[in-house]
C-alpha cells in the first residue's frame, strides 16, 4: 500500500542516484533497501543515512518493484521531498558564484526522460551552470531522470519556463550569446564558444522549432560522415557541450602538421 504522503515525494531508484542523493544537502525522508542486499556498495549507501540520521528500512524486492515504478533500483531507493526546479536567477548565480560566465543547456521539447538525464549528467560534467527546460512537452524531473543522470540532477539546476523563446531573449538580454544545434549551420568548432553562453538542444524527433531557431544568434553542426544524418539528442548534446568546455577551459586542440 503506498504511503499516505506518496505524492508530496520523490523515489529515487539506484545506487549512484541515491548516493548522490544523500551527499547532497537534499532532504531525504528514508532509505528503503532490499532484504538480503545489506553488503558491498549498498552497506556503505547504509552507513551514509545513519551518519545523516535518516531512517533505514529493509523491505522486499516486490515492495521496491512497486514503489519505483519497475525502474532498476539494484535493491535501493530512497524517498525525499520532491526535487524542486531551480529559477534562471539561480543559475545566473551560480555562474557568478564561481566566478565564471554564464553557460546554460536550453532543452527545447526534449520529451525522452532518460535523454534529459543523459544531458543532465553530461552537463553537470562539463560544467554547465543549469539547463533550462519548458513546461509542456518536456520530460519533468522523476526518478527516471535522475537514475539516467546517475544522481547529477542533485547538482545542476534546472528550471522550466512557460514559454522558450521569451526565456532565450531573457538569456540573451543577460548576455548571453545563444547557439542551436542543427544539421544546417556553421561547423561546431569553428566557433569561438569561450564568452557567456546558451546553447540549445532540440527535440529528439523534429529538431528546433523553427521560432527558437530564428532566435538564435548561430547555428552549430557536427559533421556527418555516414548514412544516418543525425544523432540522438544527448550524444549531440555531449559532444557539443564539450567543445564550450575545452574552449572555456582553454584547452589548446593539436596543431596538424603541414
Amino acid at each position: 500500500m503506498r504511503d499516505n504522503n506518496e505524492k508530496n515525494r520523490d523515489i529515487i531508484a539506484g545506487r549512484n542516484p541515491v548516493t548522490e542523493a544523500l551527499r547532497s544537502d537534499r532532504p531525504i525522508e528514508c532509505l528503503y533497501v532490499a532484504k538480503g542486499e545489506l553488503s558491498g556498495s549498498v552497506k556503505v549507501i547504509a552507513a551514509l543515512a545513519k551518519e545523516k540520521k535518516i531512517p533505514i528500512k529493509e523491505t522486499d524486492r516486490k515492495k521496491l518493484d512497486y514503489m519505483t515504478g519497475g525502474a532498476a533500483h539494484q535493491g535501493v531507493a530512497a524517498a525525499a521531498s520532491i526535487k524542486e526546479y531551480a529559477s534562471v536567477d539561480d543559475i545566473f548565480k551560480l555562474a557568478a558564484d564561481r566566478g565564471e560566465k554564464p553557460f546554460i543547456i536550453v532543452l527545447d521539447e526534449i520529451e525522452d526522460p532518460h535523454n534529459l538525464g543523459a544531458i543532465i549528467r553530461t552537463a553537470e560534467c562539463a560544467g554547465a551552470h543549469g539547463i533550462i527546460i519548458p513546461k509542456r512537452r518536456s520530460a519533468s524531473l522523476n526518478s527516471t531522470v535522475g537514475k539516467s543522470s546517475a544522481g547529477a540532477y542533485e547538482y545542476v539546476p534546472v528550471a522550466r519556463v512557460t514559454n522558450i523563446v521569451s526565456a532565450i531573449e531573457e538569456l540573451k538580454e543577460r548576455g548571453c550569446w545563444v547557439y542551436g544545434a542543427d544539421m544546417d549551420g556553421q561547423t561546431y568548432c569553428s566557433c569561438d564558444l569561450r564568452g557567456a553562453s546558451a546553447l540549445v538542444i532540440g527535440s529528439e524527433g523534429r529538431g528546433l522549432g523553427r521560432l527558437v531557431r530564428e532566435k538564435c544568434d548561430a547555428i552549430l553542426s557536427l559533421p556527418m560522415k555516414g548514412r544516418i544524418n543525425s544523432l540522438n539528442a544527448s550524444v549531440a548534446a555531449g559532444v557539443l557541450m564539450y567543445e564550450f568546455s575545452r574552449q572555456r577551459s582553454g584547452l589548446k586542440a593539436v596543431q596538424e602538421v603541414q
